[in-house]
């Protein structure tokens, strides 16, 4: 079958004609799709450079739900922490309840009176009063010397060789030793107020003319007097009781193991009651921390947390690593009460083992804070780095469409200049067949 021949015109018309067409086909492609780069052979820089940057972007926002999961993590921690310190409060209001209540076992002893009945008959003072008045000592002193009503007598100690006393005090593994200057007008009001300096017995003079020493906690009190030529010589004194006998009380209540300045062992029921409370409420702490995990991790339990911020491996990789603490009240330092003095327990009927317990309370809830300030950095690192990825992640889909993707407005635009172009170019080839025709008249 021969060639049809087409007139240069007509030829020419219809090229044009073919490639609107086409340049029409690729824009509705365009439209369609909504990507001006659709594959390498559009454009291979835009289309591979857009491709690594959507492949980073879904790498990035795959690594939030670590990120959340973490950040939620941190939260139960937290939250934990939270509850463990009202806990550690509300022991520290039953301690507090339990010192209210005054102890019933302080080791407590009465020495032998400083006056008698015939030396208040003739001072006209009472017991108490005349026992307070009455001196050490005094120059020269062999013996004690009754009070009269000229003079407040005194207790026997010779000031003229012993110008210091001394008192040593032991409760349980405190120790109190000073000395102080002792002279003619020394007296057993002066005595008590030395002893009340010590902090761990109180000392007073009762109704009978009787030196009461008291101790403030439950454990046996060593108490001992002593005077001597000068400080050190006065406590080596003291430390043996050689002068314990001159203010009523027996040498043998200076030396450890021996002294007669025991506990009562009465107990009281306010305090043994206030017992199965402050362990309940130390019990609780120990439970709630085992509860404070999110999605199989405890921080405090002592687990290890790592978030995950960037897509890359090795030395490259950025990453949070959070190190759990192991929380329990045995680490927060607070003992189990009981109702005995044992090392390594709370004594409820001891008012130093209650004193000991609020400074451990203290420091636990010292530690809770130091703790949680700590999950709160982490805490605040980690939500930042979870924005940042959520509008890194943004940014880098973005620049990928800016690549590949296509202008609706633009290719509408261009699309509807193509098609008044293919009108045209319609038009003249229809005219360039016009003229063509015009040959056949002249054979008409």
């Amino acid at each position: 079958m021969a060639n049809t021949i087409l007139s240069n015109g007509v030829r020419n018309n219809l090229l044009t004609l073919q490639q609107t067409t086409a340049q029409q086909g690729v824009i509705q492609n365009r439209l369609a799709t909504g990507r001006k780069v659709n594959s390498a052979i559009d454009n291979p820089v835009n289309y591979f450079t857009s491709v690594s940057l959507n492949d980073r972007s879904s790498q990035l926002t795959n690594l939030l739900d670590g990120i959340s999961n973490g950040i939620q993590t941190i939260q139960a921690a937290s939250k934990g922490i939270d509850g463990i310190t009202k806990l550690v409060q509300s022991l520290q209001s039953t301690v507090k309840q339990a010192q209210a209540d005054a102890a019933q076992n302080r080791p407590t002893k009465a020495g032998t009176a400083f006056a008698t009945a015939a030396e208040t008959a003739v001072t006209s003072k009472s017991l108490k009063d005349v026992a307070l008045d009455k001196l050490i000592g005094a120059p020269g002193a062999a013996a004690p010397v009754a009070a009269t009503a000229s003079s407040s007598g005194h207790l026997g100690v010779d000031t003229t060789a012993n110008t210091t006393a001394a008192f040593s005090i032991v409760v349980g593994s405190d120790t109190y030793e000073a000395s102080f200057a002792l002279t003619s007008n020394t007296t057993v009001r002066d005595i008590v107020n030395e002893i009340n300096k010590s902090g761990l017995v109180t000392a007073f003079v009762d109704e009978k003319g009787q030196l009461n020493v008291k101790g403030k906690g439950s454990e046996t009190v060593d108490f001992g007097f002593g005077v001597g030529n000068a400080g050190p010589a006065a406590i080596t004194a003291a430390q043996g009781g050689t002068s314990n006998t001159v203010i009523g009380f027996a040498a043998a209540d200076a030396a450890v193991g021996t002294s007669t300045i025991t506990s009562s062992n009465i107990t009281s029921a306010v305090r043994s009651n206030l017992i199965d409370q402050f362990n309940d409420l130390r019990n609780k702490i120990d439970d709630l921390a085992k509860d404070s995990s999110y999605n199989g991790i405890n921080l405090l339990s002592g687990d290890r947390l790592s978030i995950v911020f960037n897509e890359k491996t090795g030395r490259n990789q950025t990453k949070l690593d959070i190190q759990g603490s192991n929380i329990t009240a045995d680490n927060l330092g607070i003992p189990r009460a009981i109702n005995t003095q044992l090392a390594g327990f709370i004594n409820f009927q001891n008012d130093a083992d209650l004193e000991k317990a609020t400074t451990a309370l203290t420091g636990s809830l010292t530690s809770l804070k130091s703790l949680a300030s700590t999950l709160g950095s982490n805490l605040s690192v980690a939500q930042t780095r979870q924005d940042f990825t959520k509008e890194l992640a943004n940014v880098l889909t973005t620049g990928a469409g800016n690549l590949v993707l296509a202008d609706p407005n633009e290719e509408g635009a261009s699309l509807l200049a193509l098609n008044t172009r293919q009108q045209l170019s319609q038009t003249a080839l229809s005219l360039a067949n016009q003229a063509d025709q015009g040959v056949l008249r002249l054979f008409g």
